[in-house]
């Protein structure tokens, strides 16, 4: 697949542009359960674009990915936003208060977070297609890096379907094959995907947008139109309200009802995904954004354009702290992104001597497996699934997932149990020296220290795999932490694992 630089600097650029119209037409409606006719904008004009956090996080990413490039994880995006994004509410707020207890990713997501299945990741997503056109298999891995941070399960599963569908749509129009490609990327059977093939029955079998966004809150009940009540004096018995937080199926559901009833025009697909309400800004901006990369500058009309401009307004970027570099415009945040692009696609695209950026074929896109040597096949739908209740830790000699036995709490007396899989990085024999440094109470299974040899990945074993415990005999902290030093003999790293518990109760 060929795309030449003007071709991919114009889709990114409608991509932001897209994502800023969207978000302005839907903001008047966001948290409101109803339905509108919508032609033009509801909010006076005169004002311009409106500002959206859907755009301002993405921000902040930009920041750390020009810093830290293909090394960007979800510790340096969590830091990231403890350093620079003022919002609080909902997820995010859930997310920065446990980072700050202590809790990183994925756990920070996860962990007493009523809103892990919401809306606030998937609205992010563009950054990581930008940065990874026409590789959705990259596009997906820094989707749930970004995630992790506030989010898991569905609304971890919201954002990479949104990723993979945006970094694929730089190479591929048809609205089917894109969704079955980015349908590869999350488990089939998850809420998310299944709204998403709501949407298309419900146009194969006649019912009209607005039907079908009624049936679509009656399949996958949410709470987010409930936020401001209803738009209409009299409420739609119908259509029930879900549990608080759970949003992310029903939102994105609603926006596929755009894309599909709208048949990929720009106005009318924006127009019908904000008018189905509920999370508006979010619905209409996203799908603005995956038609503008589709269809480039070209399918945003003048209209549309001209009262929003190329102004970027911010509202929950702490825009005062000098190391951060925060685009003004949509011209400028364009221009940085195609900068960056080649770091996160450094060997997987070619600038020939015509100026045309070469990309692989278009059968990419449904890269959602790689192969890890010695038959070992890893397949991120799967690896996405995982339970988020672990803790993960890199150094240059392996990677580290430390798994809880679904629960961060800890009992006196009671045996806490915790399963390690480790990934030899280097294929080279090692030992590995186990050491637990844990609190005065504590006492370690088998013992505190002990050694494990890592595989060489030699004969299709790629990951070591071992169990340990710890009994605590007395408590009198809210909270504890377990630290893993892991070490290689014969080498001079080490690797600390930070493992906190919380004692007694929980809100898992």
């Amino acid at each position: 697949m060929q795309l030449t630089i003007s071709e991919y600097r114009d889709k990114v650029r409608a991509c932001w542009l897209g994502k800023n119209i969207g978000g302005t037409l839907g903001a008047p409606l966001e948290g409101f359960r109803g339905v509108r006719d919508i032609s033009w904008y509801l909010h006076d004009v005169s004002d311009g674009v409106l500002p959206n956090d859907d755009v301002d996080l993405q921000l902040v990413w930009l920041n750390a990915a020009e810093r830290y490039g293909r090394s960007l994880d979800a510790g340096i995006l969590g830091e990231y936003w403890l350093s620079f994004v003022t919002a609080d509410w909902s997820e995010y707020g859930a997310g920065k208060n446990n980072m700050r207890y202590g809790l990183t990713p994925p756990l920070s997501g996860w962990y007493n977070n009523r809103n892990k299945d919401s809306c606030g990741c998937f609205i992010r997503s563009e950054l990581w297609a930008c940065l990874a056109p026409g590789h959705p298999e990259i596009a997906v891995h820094y989707a749930y890096e970004d995630a992790v941070c506030d989010h898991a399960d569905e609304g971890m599963y919201a954002e990479i379907f949104c990723a993979a569908l945006e970094s694929a749509a730089f190479v591929e129009t048809d609205r089917e094959k894109l969704v079955d490609a980015a349908m590869t990327y999350i488990p089939k059977d998850c809420a998310v995907a299944r709204a998403v093939g709501l949407a298309q029955e419900c146009k194969a079998s006649g019912l009209d947008w607005k039907q079908a966004r009624k049936r679509m809150l009656q399949r996958f009940p949410c709470s987010f139109g409930m936020a401001n009540g209803y738009l209409d004096p009299v409420p739609e018995e119908d259509v029930p309200a879900g549990p608080l937080g759970y949003d992310a199926p029903a939102n994105i559901g609603l926006m596929m009802i755009g894309w599909v009833y709208g048949e990929g025009d720009f106005a009318e697909s924006i127009c019908i995904a904000a008018g189905c309400c509920e999370d508006a800004d979010c619905t209409a901006g996203t799908l603005g954004a995956i038609l503008g990369i589709i269809g480039g500058c070209a399918a945003i009309g003048e209209k549309w354009l001209a009262p929003v401009g190329d102004v970027i307004k911010t509202c929950s970027v702490d825009v005062t702290k000098r190391c951060l570099s925060i685009p003004k415009t949509v011209s400028e945040l364009s221009a940085r992104v195609v900068n960056l692009m080649p770091v996160f696609l450094h060997g997987f695209c070619r600038l020939n001597e015509d100026g045309v950026l070469e990309l692989d074929p278009v059968e990419s896109i449904y890269r959602n497996r790689r192969d890890a040597g010695f038959g070992n096949v890893r397949v991120f739908s799967e690896e996405a699934a995982v339970s988020p209740v672990h803790v993960r830790a890199s150094c240059c000699l392996f990677d580290v997932q430390v798994f809880y036995d679904g629960s961060l709490s800890v009992h006196r007396e009671i045996t806490k149990r915790f399963h390690v899989k480790i990934r030899n990085r280097l294929h080279s024999q090692q030992w590995l020296s186990v050491k637990l440094l844990l609190p005065e109470s504590f006492q370690g299974l088998p013992a505190d220290g002990f050694d494990v040899n890592l595989d060489q990945n030699h004969g299709g074993r790629e990951v070591t795999e071992f169990d340990f415990a710890v009994v605590p005999k007395g408590l009198t902290e809210g909270r504890y932490e377990i630290v893993m030093r892991l070490s290689s003999h014969g080498r001079f790293t080490k690797l600390f694992v930070c493992l906190p518990l919380v004692t007694g109760w929980s809100a898992e």
